[in-house]
């Protein structure tokens, strides 16, 4: 499989000002497992004082929150989601980002670039950013 380079990104500051406007964060493959990249970032944003969602196939609690299985099953707003997922899922992620109307940024992990599904978020209306960690973007922007 080809990697994409991301063609649709958002820059240093549009992502420090996501940082500052954002309070709740659904974390879409976010693994149980303490070893787990989704699970260590999630886990330091949760510390950083963002409220976690997870979205797992499995498992009723993860970090402390309840687990939904989908983006639609939320029943409150969501501002960010941060995606730990292949590629092509990211179809159906900004599909339902799309259909919930209320996610204001579209996050895709490091190695993770979908430029077709992120363009349909960016012309929804909501940022986005790929191929980076939100965790080491965060980090940059505390030190």
């Amino acid at each position: 499989m080809e990697c994409e380079f991301p063609s649709v990104n958002s820059n240093k500051q549009e992502i420090e000002k996501i940082f500052k406007d954002i309070k709740t964060i659904a974390v879409v493959g976010l693994s149980p497992d303490e070893s787990k990249a989704s699970h260590r970032v999630a886990a330091y944003l949760q510390e950083s004082g963002y409220k976690i969602v997870p979205i797992y196939p499995k498992e009723e609690t993860i970090l402390g929150e309840k687990v939904y299985r989908s983006l639609k099953e939320i029943p409150f707003e969501i501002d960010m989601v941060d995606i730990f997922r292949k590629p092509k899922a990211l179809d159906d992620v900004a599909d339902a980002c799309i259909q919930r109307g209320d996610v204001k940024v579209f996050w895709s992990q490091i190695g993770i670039v979908n430029n077709e599904a992120a363009q349909r978020a960016k012309d929804a209306g909501m940022r986005v950013v790929q191929n980076l960690c939100a965790m080491v973007e965060h980090k940059t922007l505390e030190g």
